[in-house]
């Protein structure tokens, strides 16, 4: 294993700038030049994501930047020692020690293993005075060589003591708290925040056991530990694995970084927990997830429902719809009166009259219209799976399959996914006997939901909902005109108000969910389809092109996004706008709201459909009348960034157009 640091990647006493992303980039540009990564403008983006997620500067003065890239060869490390320190974002000021880790996508265990060491190393005082200290590279080299050496591999590594990592006593008065830490990378926060939560935790004379959920490898607490327990810490930015081994216990949730910044808050909050029986709770009962929830109002919960419906949903309805646009690009339009004799009657060794083909176009048809199907149960099932969790999702399925037999659809899958989970809910909460316990989350609870949620739908909410989406159905398909345009305008408004948020997804889903009553005689799904996905390439296309047209405008991460931002754009991810909004929210998202209103208003003028659910430009072959949709999409791209443009120069004069990009928060 070669050195994961050498001289040539440190810089010494060196003024690098004012601003985050020019000292990443020189750190870049040193590890393309120590022949440790293919191109630096990849590497230097990936860093400024992986930045733009979470301010990487922690107190004492450091920073590290890191991050995966599949421009890394090999994982790398990187130094600078600044005689200028830069504002990374902690709390205690500008760091004046930065060091760049940079792992391959695919980095082995050994590897992460020692960077998480090394990260671990930054929190003690005693290294990082020796860093500042140190006169040459060579000598930076030998003090880093000297504290990740010791890392071996296999049971004992840095991966097998994370869950042991804490104080520890045996007098009962003790108060007893677990925590599990982990960040999006899993690199260096993870580490980093469990190291800090131990110091504040022996600090306070309280035993604190640490699992570490990071890319070193995950050894998970002892059982024991967690019932012993009194209150449990999740610093976490993403979701813990195995959350339901926590059931019952007082928990305390923030961002990892807030690990690292205020762990001896943390710890206090615990302690405040514990001995509150109101406090907040990890999910108790068959895995009903009460601990993200117990505070929400009803509106809230039923947003976050529905939300996880329809996230779960699009996959189905993604793949399907591109398949069905595959069937009509090969076996043309007619393909869907003969698909189902053909794939039956025919094979590879049994062409049907047509040739190959007519075959692959049958069988990419009807792939694509047995996923379609799932769009409703899916629906329904997520939705009761948020509510219920595990137990919800068998009488969610059911009830939106009821939801589409009797034709009350979208709109159907939605009550009946609301209904199983409640369902499901109430009857996870019942105290019953031990014996029956286990039980309840597989057989009763499934058999029980299913039967008030789908039985509701038959005989009460199924008939009047139906009746509604035929009457929606038969409103869209007549719409011409003005009313269309209209449509257009509003489903574009909405699709860059909020660029993936709640808004956006609703818009989505409700172009989405009409591609199942798209026929050749009813057309306006595809071209309800063809508005939203078109608006919903506006704002990253506006941001990027904007950035081009007057660069001193974007700070220069801002600038680098937009270089993404084409081909996010392109491929209708409209996230790839978010940096820019989070940036600039009240010039930024008034502009893509009116380049995307306009693109889906022009879209439903001139009838262009899309069969495609999603996949931007890539799904030309999807797309009737191509032209007039990337036309359409072109002037709203070139009215949202005038528009941005000139609010950025005069709506509110920025004090430095060179400011760097605060943390966004992904919507």
């Amino acid at each position: 294993m070669s050195a994961l640091i050498t001289p040539e990647l440190v810089a010494l006493d060196m003024n690098l700038g004012a601003a985050p992303s020019s000292v990443i980039r020189h750190l870049a540009e040193l590890i393309v030049g120590a022949g440790r990564a293919t191109e630096i403008e990849g590497l230097y983006a990936d860093a400024l994501a992986r930045e733009a997620k979470t301010a990487t500067g922690i107190p004492g003065g450091l920073a590290i930047p890191h991050c995966r890239s599949s421009a890394v060869t090999e994982p790398t490390l990187a130094l600078a020692r600044l005689t200028s320190p830069v504002d990374f974002g902690a709390k205690d000021g500008p760091a004046d020690l930065v060091f760049l880790i940079a792992a391959p996508e695919g980095a082995d265990q050994e590897h992460l293993k020692i960077l998480a060491k090394l990260a671990r190393s930054l929190m003690k005082s005693d290294f990082t005075a020796a860093l500042r200290a140190a006169k040459s590279p060579a000598e930076i080299v030998e003090l880093v060589t000297n504290v990740i050496a010791p890392v071996t591999v296999g049971a004992g590594a840095v991966g097998a003591d994370n869950a042991n990592a804490g104080t520890s006593s045996s007098s009962s008065s003790v108060k007893r708290i677990v925590a599990v830490t982990a960040c999006p990378t899993g690199i260096a926060h993870t580490y980093m925040a469990a190291d800090s939560l131990v110091a504040a935790a022996k600090a306070a004379g309280v035993d604190l056991q640490v699992e570490t959920q990071g890319s070193a490898g995950l050894t998970m607490l002892d059982p024991a530990v967690i019932a012993a327990a009194d209150a449990v810490i999740f610093a976490v930015d993403v979701d813990v694995r195995g959350r339901e081994r926590f059931a019952g216990k007082p928990v305390i949730q923030a961002p990892v970084k807030r690990g690292i910044d205020e762990p001896a808050k943390l710890i206090q909050d615990a302690l405040a927990a514990a001995k509150n029986p109101n406090a907040r709770r990890v999910g108790g009962n068959v895995g009903v997830v009460e601990a993200d929830t117990k505070n929400e109002h009803f509106g809230q919960k039923v947003k976050r429902a529905l939300l996880t419906g329809v996230s779960y949903m699009i996959p189905f309805v993604a793949g399907g719809g591109l398949l069905i646009a595959l069937g009509f690009l090969l076996g043309g339009y007619e393909i869907t009166k003969v698909a189902d004799v053909v794939v039956l009657q025919n094979s590879l060794f049994n062409l049907p009259e047509g040739g190959l083909l007519i075959y692959l176009g049958a069988v990419f048809f009807k792939i694509g219209a047995l996923s379609m199907g799932f769009l409703v149960p899916a629906l329904g099932g997520y939705i009761a799976y948020a509510i219920a969790d595990r137990p919800g999702i068998a009488p969610g399925f059911v009830a939106g399959a009821v939801a589409g037999f009797m034709g009350a659809g979208f709109l159907g899958g939605i009550a009946g996914g609301l209904l199983a989970g409640v369902a499901a809910a109430s009857f996870a909460k019942l105290d019953v006997p031990r014996w029956l316990r286990s039980l309840m989350p597989v057989v009763i609870i499934p058999l029980v939901a299913s039967i008030v949620a789908s039985g509701l739908m038959f005989l009460v909410l199924g008939g009047p909902i139906a009746w509604i989406t035929k009457n929606l159905n038969e409103w869209l398909t007549g719409m011409s005109g003005a009313s269309a345009i209209i449509l257009g305008l509003i489903l574009g408004l909405m699709m860059g108000f909020d660029l993936g948020g709640p808004v956006n997804k609703v818009a989505y889903a409700f172009a989405v969910a009409g591609l199942g009553t798209a026929t050749i005689a009813n057309q306006a799904p595809w071209q309800i389809m063809a508005a939203v996905m078109a608006a919903g390439m506006v704002p990253p296309l506006a941001m990027a092109l904007a950035t081009v047209v007057d660069k001193k405008l974007f700070s220069l991460v801002e600038r680098e996004n937009g270089k993404a931002a084409w081909l996010l754009g392109a491929s209708f991810i409209s996230e790839g706008a978010i940096p820019f909004a989070a940036a600039d929210v009240f010039r930024v998202i008034p502009a893509s709201m009116i380049g995307a209103g306009v693109t889906g208003a022009l879209s439903m003028a001139w009838g262009v459909t899309s069969k495609a659910p999603h996949g931007g430009v890539f799904v030309f072959f999807a797309i009737d009348s191509f032209p007039l949709w990337a036309l359409a999409i072109a002037i709203g791209t070139v009215v949202a960034a005038f528009v941005v443009i000139v609010l950025k120069r005069y709506a509110v004069r920025k004090s430095s157009v060179d400011a760097e990009t605060p943390a966004l928060v992904n919507a």
